[in-house]
C-alpha cells in the first residue's frame, strides 16, 4: 500500500510537470484598421485564466506588426495587445497538452480618442522599417514630403546617395533597377535622377531599398532594387468599406511649378485609383569650365554658360476587383512623359603643341532637345488556396513601350582661317524605342512549420531600336550623311525560372534561392550588315541570407547575392556621336554581361524612441563595364568595355532618435574604400569617399512643423579620376489648417557655398582633364495641398505582380551634364 501511494504521488507530480512543460507559440500580426500598415512595438501580455497584475509572458510586435509569443502551460489564457493611443485588443486562447502553434491571424487596431486626450506620447511613428535585406522609408511620415521632390527625399533614405549633379547610387553602385509599384518603366531606369527631381514627394507613400533582392527578383541591377510605392498603394489586407479620398496640390518656386492630384476609392468589390502630376522646371546660368592637356603639350580650354528647361508629366490609373474571397483580378495603365531642352554658346580655345604659341578660338550656338515617353499596362490574376492566404498562384502580363527622340543642332561662329580642325554646322536626330512583353507565373506555399517555398517562371521579349540620322548643314540646308548615321536594333528574349526557400526556426531566419536566366540576343545594323551578330548565354544566380533575432527589436543578418548587368542599346550601339569635333563617343557591340558579388553584415536595433542600422559590406566584380577615354589623332575617344576589376568595402549607418514627442533627429551616413584597376589600360585608382546628412524635425507652438536638413559628400572615384562632392542646406516650415483639409508648406534650399561647385578630374596615358561646374540651385518654394473625401482610408489599388528588372545597365552619369544646363558641346 505504501508503495502504491508513492507511485500515485510520483505519477501526479510527473503529470503536473508535463502539463506545465508543454510549449505553445501564439503568432499573428497587428495592423492599423485604416491603412493596414503594421503596428510596431505594441505590447503583448499573456495572462493565465484572466487579466491580473502579473502576466506569465510578455513581448512586443516587430516593425511590421508581426508577433510570435512562446507560452508554457495548458488551459485557458488571455492575450492582451496594447499600444499608446490605441484601443486594447483581447483574445482568449486554449492551450492543449500537445502544445504547438496557435495562429491568431490578422488583428486590426484602432485609435482610442479618449486615451489620446491629455496623454503625452513620446514615441513617434518610425521613418524607416529595417530588415537585414531591405529598408523601407516612410515618405508620408516625413513632414518634408509636403513640399519636397522625390529626389530631395532620396537624400534621406538609407543606402542611397545623391551627388551634386543629382546622380543616384544605391548600395554604393550606380547600376540599380527602378520600378514603381512593381511595374517597370524603362524611362525611370534610364534617367531616374531627372524623373525623381520632377516628382512631388507627396505622391509617394514609401521608398523601398532592396539590397538583397533574392531569387524572386530579376538578377539585373548591381546595387539592388529601388522601388517607389505610390501613396495610393495599400497592403494585402482588405476592408469592406465604400468611400473615396484624394488631394490636389500645387507648388510654385523660383525654378518652376508643379501641380498634382490623386484619387482612390472603393465601391463594393471594386477599388480604383488615379494619380496625375506635372512639373515645369528651369535651371539657368550653369557654368562649365574645362581644361585638357595632351602629352604633346597642347591645351584645350572650354567655357559655357547654359540654360535648361524641363517638363514632366505622369498619369497612372488602376482597377481591382475581388472575384470571391479567394481570388482577385486587377489592371493598370500608365503614361510618363519627359522633355528637356538645353541651350548655350560655348567657346573653345586651343593653344600650345601642334597649335602654336598663339593658338586659336571658336564659338558656336548649341541647342539640344530630349523627348522621352513611356506607356505601360498590366493585368494580373491571383488565387489563394487556403484561408490564411499563405498559398497562392499569380498569373501576370505586362506591356510597356518607351519611344524617345533626341535632337542636336550646332551652328559655328565665323571661323578664323588656317585652323587645323574641320568644323562645320551640323544637325542630328535620333529616334529610339524600347518595347517589352512580359508573362509571369508565381507559386508560393508553406511546406512545413515556419517554412515557405516559392517558385516561378518568367518570359520577356524586348526590342530596342535606335535610328540615328546625321546631317551636314551646307548653305543653310540639311544634307543627310549616311556614313555617320546608324539604324541599329537589339532584340532580347529572356526565359527565367527560380526557386526560393525561407524558414523561421525560433530566433533564426534563413532564405536561400537559385535563379537561372537564359538570354537569346540579336543585333542588326542596317548600314553595316557585316556587323550583325547573335549570341545566346545563360546566368545562374544564387542568393542567401541568415538572420538572428537577438530580441524583439534587435536583429543581426548576413547576406550574399550575385547580380548581373546586361549592356543595353546605349552601351552596345556603335553610332559615333560627332556633335563635338574634339570628342567622339560611341558604344561597344562586343560587351559581355557584367557579374558582381555582394556580401554584407547587417545590424538593426529599434525601440519606440531610437533606431539604428549598421551595414558593413564588400562588393566585387572582375569584368565591370566601365566608360573610359583615350586620345587618338588629337581627338578624345570615349567608349565602354569590360575592363575593370573593382573592390569596394562599404559601411553605412542610419539613426533616428525621437528625443521628445516634438523633436526628432536623424543621421544618414556612409564611408567607402574602393580599389579600381584595369590591366588592359594599365590604370589604377583607389581611395576613401564619404557622405553624411543630418536632419532635425521639430514641432513648434501652434502645431507648426519645422525641419532642417544639412550635409554633403566627398569626391567619388572612378577608374580614370574622380568627381567632386557637394554640400547643401534645406529647411521647411509647414502648417495644417481647416481640420486637416489644407496643408501649407514653405521650403528653402541652398548649397552652403552659395552654388553647387563640382570639380571633376580624369586622366589617361596621354591626356589630363580638369572640369569645374557651378550650378545655381538656390530655391524657395511654396506648396498648397487640399485634402478631400469621405474617409481617411487609402484604398488598395492594383499593383502589377511583375517586378521586371530586365533593363539595360545605365550610364553612371545619369544627368550626362545636361540636366542643369551644363550642355556638352564644344
Amino acid at each position: 500500500m505504501k508503495h502504491n501511494k508513492i507511485i500515485i504521488t510520483l505519477g501526479l507530480m510527473m503529470a503536473a510537470i508535463t502539463a506545465h512543460g508543454q510549449t505553445s507559440v501564439v503568432s499573428g500580426e497587428l495592423l492599423d484598421s485604416l491603412t493596414h500598415e503594421g503596428e510596431p512595438y505594441a505590447t503583448i501580455r499573456v495572462y493565465k485564466g484572466k487579466k491580473s497584475e502579473k502576466p506569465v509572458a510578455m513581448s512586443t510586435t516587430d516593425m511590421k506588426g508581426k508577433f510570435s509569443q512562446t507560452v508554457t502551460g495548458q488551459g485557458d489564457y488571455l492575450v492582451v495587445f496594447s499600444s499608446m493611443g490605441r484601443k486594447e485588443i483581447t483574445r482568449k486562447v486554449k492551450l492543449t497538452a500537445a502544445g504547438g502553434p496557435i495562429n491568431l491571424g490578422t488583428l486590426l487596431v484602432q485609435d482610442d480618442t479618449k486615451q489620446l486626450q491629455g496623454v503625452e506620447v513620446v514615441a513617434q511613428k518610425p521613418l524607416v522599417k529595417m530588415e537585414t535585406d531591405k529598408m523601407t522609408y516612410d515618405v508620408q511620415a516625413d513632414n518634408d514630403a509636403k513640399s519636397n521632390t522625390v529626389l530631395d527625399m532620396l537624400r534621406k533614405v538609407p543606402m542611397v546617395t545623391v551627388d551634386g549633379q543629382d546622380n543616384i547610387t544605391v548600395n554604393g553602385q550606380s547600376s540599380f533597377k527602378v520600378y514603381v509599384d512593381g511595374k517597370p518603366n524603362i524611362m525611370f531606369s534610364s534617367n531616374p535622377s531627372q524623373i525623381f527631381k520632377s516628382m512631388p514627394a507627396s505622391a509617394v507613400k514609401n521608398i523601398e531599398v532592396i539590397t538583397n533582392p533574392g531569387a524572386k527578383y530579376d538578377a539585373e541591377g548591381v546595387g539592388g532594387v529601388l522601388n517607389i510605392v505610390m501613396n495610393h498603394a495599400d497592403g494585402q489586407g482588405k476592408i469592406n468599406m465604400n468611400g473615396f479620398n484624394g488631394n490636389i496640390s500645387v507648388t510654385a518656386s523660383n525654378m518652376g511649378w508643379r501641380p498634382s492630384a490623386f484619387l482612390s476609392g472603393q465601391q463594393g468589390k471594386l477599388t480604383y485609383s488615379a494619380n496625375v502630376m506635372f512639373n515645369q522646371g528651369k535651371s539657368n546660368g550653369t557654368e562649365t569650365e574645362m581644361s585638357r592637356t595632351a602629352s604633346d603639350g597642347s591645351q584645350m580650354k572650354y567655357y559655357q554658360k547654359g540654360n535648361t528647361h524641363m517638363n514632366f508629366t505622369m498619369a497612372e490609373f488602376s482597377l481591382g476587383y475581388e472575384l470571391d474571397s479567394m481570388s482577385n483580378i486587377g489592371a493598370s495603365l500608365g503614361f510618363t512623359g519627359f522633355t528637356m531642352k538645353n541651350d548655350g554658346h560655348p567657346t573653345t580655345t586651343f593653344i600650345g603643341g601642334a597649335y602654336g604659341s598663339t593658338g586659336f578660338s571658336y564659338g558656336n550656338e548649341m541647342t539640344m532637345e530630349n523627348v522621352n515617353k513611356s506607356f505601360n499596362g498590366s493585368i494580373d490574376y491571383q488565387r489563394f488556396f487556403n484561408k490564411e492566404r499563405t498559398s497562392s498562384l499569380t498569373l501576370s502580363y505586362l506591356f510597356s513601350t518607351s519611344p524617345a527622340e533626341n535632337n542636336n543642332r550646332r551652328t559655328y561662329d565665323p571661323l578664323p582661317t588656317g585652323i587645323p580642325l574641320t568644323l562645320s554646322d551640323l544637325y542630328s536626330h535620333a529616334d529610339t524605342r524600347g518595347t517589352e512583353h512580359t508573362a509571369q507565373a508565381d507559386f508560393t506555399t508553406p511546406v512545413g512549420k515556419g517554412q515557405t517555398l516559392s517558385t516561378g517562371l518568367k518570359y520577356i521579349s524586348r526590342r530596342n531600336m535606335s535610328d540615328s540620322k546625321f546631317y551636314d548643314i551646307i548653305g543653310g540646308n540639311e544634307v543627310y550623311n549616311a556614313t555617320n548615321s546608324v539604324n541599329y536594333t537589339n532584340t532580347q528574349n529572356v526565359l527565367a525560372e527560380y526557386a526560393e526557400y525561407t524558414a523561421t526556426m525560433g530566433k533564426l531566419g534563413a532564405k536561400a534561392g537559385l535563379r537561372y536566366e537564359y538570354t537569346w540576343e540579336k543585333v542588326e545594323n542596317e548600314q553595316n550588315p557585316s556587323a550583325n551578330f547573335k549570341k545566346n548565354y545563360g546566368n545562374l544566380v544564387p542568393s542567401a541570407s541568415l538572420t538572428y533575432n537577438i530580441s524583439a527589436g534587435t536583429n543581426l543578418g548576413v547576406n550574399y547575392t550575385m547580380r548581373i548587368s546586361r549592356p543595353g542599346i546605349s552601351f552596345l550601339n556603335p553610332y559615333v556621336d560627332r556633335s563635338n569635333p574634339t570628342v567622339l563617343s560611341y558604344g561597344n557591340p562586343d560587351l559581355a554581361v557584367e557579374k558582381s558579388h555582394n556580401i554584407s553584415l547587417v545590424f538593426n536595433s529599434f525601440t519606440p524612441k531610437f533606431m539604428i542600422n549598421l551595414t558593413l559590406g564588400e562588393n566585387f566584380a572582375n569584368n565591370q563595364i566601365e566608360q573610359y577615354s583615350y586620345f587618338s589623332h588629337g581627338v578624345l575617344n570615349t567608349t565602354y568595355d569590360n575592363i575593370v576589376r573593382s573592390r569596394w568595402t562599404q559601411f553605412s549607418t542610419f539613426m533616428n532618435y525621437a528625443m521628445t514627442k516634438n523633436t526628432r533627429i536623424m543621421l544618414n551616413a556612409g564611408l567607402d574604400y574602393g580599389d579600381i584597376r584595369s590591366e588592359r589600360l594599365q590604370e589604377y585608382n583607389h581611395g576613401w569617399q564619404a557622405s553624411a546628412f543630418l536632419g532635425l524635425q521639430q514641432t513648434l507652438p501652434w502645431e507648426l512643423k519645422w525641419s532642417v536638413f544639412v550635409g554633403g559628400m566627398t569626391k567619388k572615384y572612378t577608374l580614370q579620376g574622380y568627381g567632386g562632392g557637394f554640400n547643401m542646406f534645406n529647411t521647411t516650415l509647414s502648417k495644417t489648417l481647416l481640420k486637416d483639409k489644407l496643408d501649407i508648406s514653405l521650403m528653402y534650399f541652398v548649397p552652403l557655398t552659395g552654388k553647387i561647385n563640382i570639380k571633376q578630374y580624369s586622366r589617361g596615358a596621354d591626356f589630363e582633364n580638369h572640369m569645374n561646374i557651378r550650378i545655381p540651385v538656390h530655391q524657395i518654394a511654396l506648396t498648397l495641398k487640399w485634402n478631400f473625401g469621405n474617409t481617411k482610408k487609402t484604398f488598395q489599388d492594383h499593383k502589377s505582380k511583375i517586378s521586371n528588372d530586365f533593363q539595360e545597365k545605365n550610364d553612371n552619369q545619369q544627368m550626362n551634364g545636361m540636366g542643369m544646363g551644363t550642355g556638352s558641346g564644344m
